[in-house]
């Protein structure tokens, strides 16, 4: 089996941090639903701003929100641009594409600006 992405959401910018939270990334209700990745989904972001990268877990969060808690509140600052990616282990990519959903800040919240797949080759 290999590791392939299956929903990505990129550009989702960090509205908050939160040390004291015990983990995990808070994720706006939207956007996970928009991408296909489940609440306490595993999940890894990329600090796009930064380029630090780790591993946690996704919790819901109001429409628009990006929390970063517990100890990933230290791998960045409020306005850095991130992106967050859950993946599937698989023979081979496909045939069921890889959603993914592009973001922009506006209001002090992130919006959906595109959604798209990643398909396999043909």
């Amino acid at each position: 089996m290999r590791c392939f992405v299956r929903a990505k959401i990129h550009g989702i910018t960090v509205t908050d941090k939160s040390v004291d939270y015990h983990g995990s990334v808070s994720i706006g209700k939207d956007l996970l639903r928009a991408a296909g990745i489940d609440p306490y989904e595993r999940v890894e972001i990329v600090n796009l701003t930064n380029g630090q990268r780790w591993a946690t877990y996704a919790i819901p969060a109001p429409e628009g929100e990006f929390t970063l808690n517990g100890g990933g509140a230290r791998l960045g600052e409020n306005g850095d641009r991130c992106v967050v990616m859950a993946f599937d282990f698989k023979a081979q990519f496909g045939p069921e594409p890889a959603q993914v959903v592009f973001c922009k800040a506006q209001a002090g919240k992130n919006v959906i600006s595109e959604v798209t797949e990643y398909r396999a080759s043909a």
